[in-house]
């Protein structure tokens, strides 16, 4: 355990819960920072005062930012933000109810094995055996791609690592996936394509020093509340900041922005060619850095400059701009004040990366910033904001889905693993050289019975996934081991075998968030019952597996040790970042190759310690030290409106709860916040369609149909519905269509073609909801 932190002063005056749950949604703070956001900065969780205050990481999104747990009698009692960290004290009302997380209902305690369609309990030996049977016998019998894992952006870095290390290097099977898939696949690959490596360049700092933000698919005011309070901070500082929000859905944070350009969902492909054409058409780039740091690429094969310039002539604001669902000015406008800012920082996360076009949309926001120069300077970057609290470090990083290696490496090239082979100590040849399975593959597979074992660890596939019918179904086929900190998800009823994990604090470990800060969770509570950190659990089963010389690392700290030394053989190395410096320090930013570095705040210029030119900026992650801006054409989404489905549904996130409500949905100041999970459309679509506020409705696609209840907002767009996935009760994604990116292999649910229509009095008896 790290030194204790001094305890605050604490003598904030009470406030009366109910009172601010109805101002604030579901969090009684006691202070809201007063930018028009969600931020506040502690919670009172209880009478008693801490009398000991340690710092640690929310366990919440990719913001990652640094946590006080006020400690009494090996309880948590009181959160406040940390105002050493780079969040410097703000928290969300998420974060704010941290001290009860550890304390809700319906924890795992036992292993439990399914017999006869009823779970009974076991011990760790009974359940344990059987997955190392079960799995055995299927690697035996159907070879080792017939059996998977599927990860999370939540587990720790030391959990994610060696789970990949034993199914790539162990098993040989490359069929590793998680969620990650599901929300930043795209991001990866679209940074990893411009520049060569994955990961922003930027930072959060970088908010500090913007002129304008450009704010694309992303509800920050709800999503991300802290980096929002920081932009809200920002443009009191210097009131000429503008933020400009595209976005379908006039969401809070479109509210608040200088511009809001509602486009037509999936057409933003359209918006960023055009602002591209403007650009190019009217001298608004960066000539130089065009001359000096950038190639052209049509995908295929490297085009000039001027190949560029007419390739976009078909997407002239006049010729979009009605598609689109804006004006030509609106275009012309903000291709404008992007360009001449003097530092644009965009931000963006799922309505981006959720999509068919995903990978282009992301090409396309980096070109934006190399045309213009608006790169590797103070608030002059593209940042691609993170949904999980370690989707960056634990998975794109150590390289945990079907297509990667550690540190930005690719299966399918043959040097990495190589590279790979030799660093685990493992025979030539051991890494298969095909891809595995991606996330949506994976579960088809299951459903085809070509993957018959499946370890599932810190995630809710049975409630996140799109087309969920079918995935249901299809997880229904495989022999399914869930590792899960509660007993009544979505996914741990469909389990075989259950085996209880420790949750947040209950376990050591790193979390990577959305700038490259790596920060360390240390353990402050013992797991309830016989839960284990996730890490015992892939080490057992390593063990059983016959793979135990493979893991020599077994403890979190170890596997710590091992994994930045393996940095060490890359541009992602971090092999500075020891575990005591990550104990004193409030995080660090990778690349950190010594133990004296101090971290990198912005890479490709100088201060980056592989930047070697002299002219300051080097993409070293290309063999020519030189960007890529591509040609993309827009494709339009298979999902289109028609006659038989006449709206489109986009799915997302509400302020008070997280991802499929595992956690949150249980915190009942959350819980009231946010209501039950419902359809919200525009009146004037209701008054369309006949219906009223309130009324029970089904609303259904292609892919399946789901029954609730109808709220309306004049926030929504004509002809666009919402709904957020939190809610068991009300498991839109059965609604949500399966489409991906080719290259990403993200889907798409953001949209989908569907149908509303109100249910008869009859209906509403036979299935009340």
């Amino acid at each position: 355990m790290s030194d204790k932190v001094q305890q605050p002063k604490d003598n904030t005056p009470p406030i009366n819960r109910r009172h601010f749950i109805k101002l604030s949604g579901g969090a009684t703070a006691v202070l809201s920072l007063g930018f028009g956001g969600w931020a506040v900065t502690e919670i009172v969780a209880g009478k008693d005062p801490a009398t000991d205050w340690r710092k640690s990481v929310c366990r919440y999104c990719g913001a990652g930012c640094g946590v006080m747990l006020g400690m009494r009698n090996n309880e948590v009692v009181r959160i406040r933000g940390d105002q050493e960290a780079h969040n410097k004290g703000v928290i969300c009302i998420k974060g704010a109810t941290l001290a009860q997380l550890n304390k809700t209902p319906n924890r795992l305690t036992r292993p439990k094995i399914k017999r006869d369609g009823e779970f009974v309990d076991a011990t760790w030996e009974e359940a344990m055996s059987l997955v190392a049977e079960k799995f055995s016998t299927s690697i035996a019998q159907n070879g080792p791609d017939s059996v998977a894992y599927y990860g999370s952006g939540q587990l720790y870095i030391e959990e994610s690592y060696t789970a990949n290390k034993l199914f790539k290097a162990g098993i040989g099977t490359n069929n590793v996936d998680g969620n990650p898939r599901l929300c930043m696949a795209s991001a990866a690959v679209g940074y990893t394509q411009t520049f060569g490596k994955d990961e922003p360049p930027g930072c959060y700092e970088d908010i500090d020093h913007a002129n304008l933000f450009f704010l694309i698919g992303a509800n920050m005011y709800e999503c991300h509340p802290p980096l929002w309070e920081r932009i809200m901070i920002r443009k009191k500082a210097d009131p000429n900041v503008k933020i400009i929000v595209v976005d379908p859905r006039k969401t809070p944070t479109a509210q608040r922005a200088d511009k809001f350009l509602p486009v037509v969902p999936g057409s933003d492909l359209l918006l960023l060619n055009a602002m591209a054409c403007e650009m190019v058409n009217h001298n608004l780039v960066d000539h130089r850095m065009i001359a000096e740091h950038i190639n052209f690429s049509n995908g295929k094969e490297q085009v000039t400059y001027e190949e560029y310039k007419r390739f976009l002539q078909d997407y002239t604001p006049e010729k979009v701009a009605a598609q689109l669902g804006i004006t030509p000015r609106d275009i012309k406008e903000v291709a404008y004040d992007f360009a001449t800012s003097g530092a644009t920082m965009s931000m963006w996360t799922m309505g981006i990366n959720q999509r068919t076009q995903g990978v282009f949309l992301n090409n396309c926001l980096n070109s934006l910033h190399l045309l213009t120069g608006n790169i590797c300077r103070p608030g002059a970057t593209p940042f691609s904001l993170t949904g999980q609290s370690n989707a960056c470090g634990g998975v794109r990083d150590t390289g945990s889905l079907a297509h990667l290696l550690p540190n930005g490496r690719l299966v399918a090239n043959a040097r990495h693993r190589e590279e790979m082979e030799e660093i685990w100590n493992v025979p030539k040849e051991r890494i298969n050289p095909k891809p595995g399975y991606d996330a949506v593959n994976l579960f088809r597979a299951m459903g085809e019975e070509k993957v018959k074992a499946a370890l599932i660890m810190c995630t809710n596939p049975a409630q996140s996934l799109p087309n969920l019918g079918a995935a249901i179904e299809a997880m229904k086929k495989c022999f399914l081991v869930v590792a899960e900190v509660f007993e009544d998800t979505e996914t741990a009823k469909l389990a075989d075998v259950l085996l209880p994990a420790a949750l947040w604090i209950e376990k050591e470990g790193v979390y990577g968030q959305s700038e490259r800060r790596y920060q360390l969770i240390e353990k402050a509570l013992d797991p309830p019952g016989e839960a284990r950190s996730d890490l015992e659990i892939v080490v057992e089963l390593a063990e059983r597996l016959g793979h135990g010389e493979l893991i020599p690392a077994k403890t979190a700290e170890a596997v710590w040790d091992e994994y930045r030394k393996v940095s060490a053989h890359s541009v992602y190395n971090f092999k500075g970042m020891t575990r005591e410096r990550l104990k004193k320090e409030r995080g660090l930013l990778w690349p950190c190759p010594e133990e004296d570095h101090p971290g990198t705040s912005r890479r490709y210029t100088t201060g980056d310690p592989f930047v070697s030119s002299d002219s300051g900026m080097q993409f070293y992650g290309k063999p020519d030290n030189r960007a890529v801006v591509f040609l993309r054409p827009y494709i339009p989404s298979e999902e289109q409106k028609d006659g038989q489905f006449p709206l489109y549904l986009t799915t997302g996130r509400v302020v008070e709860q997280w991802h499929t409500g595992t956690m949150t949905d249980k915190i009942p100041e959350l819980t009231e916040g946010s209501g039950p999970g419902r359809l919200i459309m525009n009146p004037y679509d209701g008054w369309r369609l006949g219906l009223k506020d309130g009324d029970p409705i089904e609303v259904s696609s292609k892919f399946g149909a789901l029954k609730g209840k109808v709220e309306f907002s004049e926030n929504e767009t004509v002809g666009v519905i919402f709904a957020a996935f939190y809610d068991t009760k009300f498991l839109i994604n059965k609604v949500v269509a399966d489409h991906y990116d080719p290259v990403s292999k993200e889907p798409e649910y953001k949209v989908t073609a569907v149908k509303v229509r109100k249910l008869n009095p009859e209906e509403i008896k036979l299935e009340p909801l």
